[in-house]
């Protein structure tokens, strides 16, 4: 049993930005970051008035909305530098704004101004996103916890949505090689790789609305060895909770894959 007057809280005091924080994965995890002792939330997204709420129904006091395009790098550099101005230091990037393959275009078929399109937010948002938190991190002296959300996809291969598989390996990629190289300076890099969730914009990709969510769930659930639990955003946020704090001290380089077994068959 804890002393009494000791916090449990495993974020107390700390400032964590959380892009695509304006619903799903990201929202959950605003939510629970603020429920740990975060001592402020700042949500990036592009969805304004959902990003605005969500701050609101966290309390002003602790958390914040910021529009931000995380492909485009000024824009990244201007919320990452604006976070620390206002509230003195960045201690978690959670990079997760992502987006899914609009089409099921394969190799024989690949569209390269799709592949640019996706890239410019599943690579190259996630990279800008890195860089100018690890930089942030570097300047005020921050043993900083910086945690990308990846996805199965990449660590395995599929039939179909070729520039979304490819765009989830370039993360493992970029987390595995920011590990090495931001290690010296205290600063740990992570990605968790969910499984299939049904967010919005799952739903989204297989043309269903929120309603119909339960039928997206049933579409994967025989692929699934682990039964008994659905996983949700909130299994998400608690891997992400971990890897964010203090818990993990020691992980870096790693890619926590949650995915009720499936990569085990």
């Amino acid at each position: 049993m804890a002393e009494s007057g000791l916090s449990l809280k495993k974020l107390d005091g700390k400032v964590a930005i959380v892009t695509g924080g304006a619903s799903g994965i990201g929202k959950a995890t605003a939510r629970l970051f603020a429920n740990n002792g975060a001592r402020m939330v700042v949500i990036a997204d592009i969805q304004d008035e959902l990003g605005q709420r969500v701050a609101e129904s966290i309390g002003l006091e602790h958390a914040s909305y910021i529009h931000c395009d995380v492909s485009d790098e000024e824009q990244v550099k201007s919320l990452v530098e604006s976070t620390v101005q206002n509230h003195g230091q960045l201690d978690i990037m959670v990079s997760n704004a992502g987006i899914g393959s609009r089409s099921d275009q394969t190799i024989l078929d690949l569209d390269f101004l799709e592949l640019d399109r996706l890239f410019a937010i599943n690579i190259r948002g996630m990279a800008a996103c890195v860089k100018h938190a690890a930089r942030a991190m570097v300047d005020g002296h921050v043993r900083g916890s910086i945690v990308c959300t990846a996805g199965v996809a990449s660590c395995t291969g599929f039939d179909k949505f070729i520039d979304y598989f490819m765009s989830k390996h370039a993360v493992l990629g970029l987390v595995r090689s920011a590990s090495n190289q931001l290690g010296g300076h205290g600063i740990r890099v992570n990605c968790v790789s969910p499984f299939v969730i049904t967010t919005p914009l799952t739903c989204g990709v297989h043309g269903v609305d929120a309603e119909q969510a339960e039928e997206v769930e049933k579409i994967f659930e025989p692929h699934l060895p682990l039964k008994g639990v659905v996983l949700k955003e909130n299994h998400i946020a608690d891997v992400l909770l971990f890897l964010a704090s203090n818990d993990s001290a020691c992980v870096s380089g790693h890619n926590l894959v949650v995915d009720r077994g499936f990569l085990a068959k």
